[in-house]
């Protein structure tokens, strides 16, 4: 979740997996059918997973630290994100400089810009889509991740984030607890815990347990915690049992 479906979900993006031609057509919330979005991909190249991510905040040494490029290169996925700034527009700009096709689900006016548009300022038209409401692009984005069979790779990841991002982190945790991710088969959800920031939220559902509002260990079993790009790549191998990234 950035939630980069890797992918708001405020700053979420899906790398997701199609082989061939695949064409995907989004209602907006007036009812109407927008556009149809067309990929090619090619079958020597097979997607080894679909990733979602989200965050929103700004990072100006995102690209030094997390090589937002490096996930979409290695996993050979096509991009979706919440097509906004911040974290959102580097990976974006990430999986297009590693030679993959990017689609969106923007929202006219993100947290800190000053005005409202409907276009992104370099995706082509007919790859995004505009939504007016957050729960539209929650619901796209969220659908994105389902595994609609064993060979569906898939996995939610959160990265820094705000008040948006924590959001989209509770309702995937709530819909993954609650079995309702639209999805029979499990969906991982991982948790960047870059330079530990996310520590006093860590630290506030460790004290959620000794209160007992939370089960102990209920919400470790939803998620995973990793410090680095290199922990993730390694938890989604062993998770889809496929051999290490180099």
């Amino acid at each position: 979740m950035s939630f980069a479906t890797v992918s708001n979900l405020g700053s979420l993006i899906n790398f997701k997996k199609f082989h061939g031609r695949t064409a995907a057509a989004f209602q907006s919330s007036s009812g109407k059918w927008r556009f149809g979005v067309n990929f090619n991909c090619r079958e020597s190249q097979p997607c080894r997973r679909r990733k979602r991510l989200l965050c929103k905040s700004e990072v100006d040494d995102f690209e030094e630290r997390t090589s937002p490029h490096e996930i979409a290169e290695l996993l050979e996925c096509t991009s979706w994100t919440g097509a906004g700034p911040g974290l959102m527009d580097a990976a974006t700009k990430g999986a297009l400089q590693a030679g993959k096709p990017v689609g969106g689900f923007k929202i006219g006016k993100e947290a800190g810009e000053w005005t409202a548009s409907n276009f992104h300022p370099y995706l082509p038209t007919e790859t995004y889509l505009t939504c007016r409401f957050f729960s539209a692009r929650k619901h796209g984005l969220v659908d994105a991740a389902v595994r609609n069979k064993a060979t569906d790779r898939t996995a939610v990841v959160a990265l820094p984030g705000g008040i948006g991002t924590l959001d989209e982190m509770f309702e995937i945790l709530a819909l993954i607890q609650l079995e309702r991710i639209g999805s029979e088969l499990p969906v991982p959800f991982i948790v960047m815990n870059y330079d530990s920031f996310y520590k006093k939220l860590l630290e506030f559902l460790d004290d959620c347990e000794y209160s007992g509002t939370v089960s102990r260990g209920e919400v470790a079993s939803l998620w995973k915690i990793c410090e680095n790009n290199s922990e993730a790549l390694a938890y989604l191998a062993d998770f889809y049992h496929l051999s290490p990234l180099d």
